[in-house]
């Protein structure tokens, strides 16, 4: 769980906004997910399991602004 936390971190800006497209932010989704199982954090799991269904209609915008201006995604670590 780690290396794809880190992996996903290690991505260029380019491509992390790449992934913050519309049909393509699922992948943050899960991305969030991942970090939230890592650290044992029960709100996030739900919070995580929740946006995976609803990613796709709302977050990516606010994806793709965290991305371009603070080059990582929105999360409550």
């Amino acid at each position: 769980m780690k290396d794809l936390i880190q992996a996903f971190d290690n991505l260029p800006k380019w491509a992390k906004i790449v992934l913050a497209l519309p049909v393509l932010d699922i992948v943050w989704a899960v991305y969030r997910l991942c970090k939230s199982i890592d650290k044992q954090n029960a709100l996030g799991i739900v919070l995580g399991i929740l946006m995976i269904i609803f990613c796709p209609f709302i977050v990516w915008i606010i994806d793709i602004i965290t991305l371009a201006v603070y080059d990582k995604v929105l999360w409550l670590d």
